[in-house]
């Protein structure tokens, strides 16, 4: 095996290591303000309309086994009423399958007005993953395996809560989406689903805020920020800027907090579709290396906006 691949193979196993060895922690989003309720259940029917929303990631391109993500949400308001509802599927993956995990949820909110403009919503989610673990997989990568028996479709229940207020220019949230500190693992034990180590999924706390500012008819410039706070992890800060323009197009810029820069765009094709692209290059040592071609998503959005009152103003969160 040649330096580049050993390389790649220390990168893996590393990374691997840290998913099944240590705290788990969620997926992160550059385009999480697209995709909100994946952090935030009390999202769910705030934009008023139904909305079906789908991302995927590719984490650290040119890194062979790298993490990838999908995700497929589905919200809307429930009609003359102050509920919401919605359902998550996000699917994490990590060494062309070796870690692959699936998450499940089903989401309600309940909305009050607090003030002229002013809403609050609760939001609770219940759900659950599956994990699967294929230690003989890490062959494929030149690392010797785990000498235990591999883990299929292991079910961890799951809940979650969350706050958020929104005007027509302004949101803040506040949550919690994965309360159950789930053990993965019971050490000690002999049976095939069990190895000699722990894992434990721990709470994520977040915390999004952002303001949109009208600079002209035709430019609204919105600020945000994103807080996640994990224990046994290091604190997790994103600052973004996006501007759009003409209530078509969108593009900005984020920075992770000692970790990475962004750069993303979107598009309003129609009243009902979004289209958006973000690109992520990392800014601690493994950005500058020659097989890390930095991170891309994709997301897709369509909403049922009605034929007899179209969309004036899209929203901006």
């Amino acid at each position: 095996m040649n330096i580049r691949n050993s390389s790649l193979a220390t990168i893996l196993f590393i990374i691997i290591s840290l998913q099944i060895v240590t705290a788990q922690q969620d997926a992160q989003y550059t385009q999480y303000m697209f995709n909100t309720m994946s952090v935030n259940p009390a999202y769910a029917g705030s934009r008023g309309q139904l909305s079906i929303a789908a991302l995927y990631r590719s984490q650290w391109v040119g890194l062979d086994g790298a993490p990838k993500s999908q995700t497929l949400n589905l919200h809307s308001p429930i009609r003359n009423s102050k509920l919401g509802y919605g359902i998550s599927i996000v699917n994490d993956e990590i060494g062309n399958g070796v870690v692959q995990e699936t998450y499940f949820d089903a989401v309600v909110s309940y909305t009050i007005d607090v003030s002229r403009e002013g809403k609050l919503s609760f939001g609770l989610k219940a759900g659950g993953n599956l994990l699967n673990l294929d230690f003989n997989g890490l062959r494929n990568f030149d690392i010797e395996p785990v000498n235990v028996d591999n883990i299929e479709n292991k079910f961890s229940p799951n809940v979650g809560i969350g706050l958020y207020y929104h005007t027509n220019a302004f949101y803040a949230g506040l949550s919690a989406p994965n309360l159950l500190q789930t053990e993965h693992f019971d050490n000690g034990q002999s049976d095939a689903n069990s190895v000699q180590f722990l894992s434990k999924e721990r709470i994520n706390f977040y915390l999004i805020t952002g303001y949109v500012f009208d600079l002209n008819g035709n430019l609204k410039f919105k600020p945000a920020l994103l807080t996640k706070v994990v224990g046994g992890a290091p604190l997790q800060v994103d600052f973004s800027g996006s501007f759009m323009f003409n209530d078509k197009f969108t593009f900005g810029a984020a920075y992770r907090w000692d970790a990475a820069i962004s750069a993303m765009t979107g598009f309003q094709l129609s009243d009902q579709l979004m289209l958006g692209l973000a690109y992520d290059r990392e800014t601690t040592d493994l950005g500058g290396t020659q097989f890390n071609d930095g991170s891309f998503e994709v997301f897709l959005r369509f909403e049922l906006v009605k034929s007899f009152r179209r969309l004036v103003s899209p929203r901006f969160f």
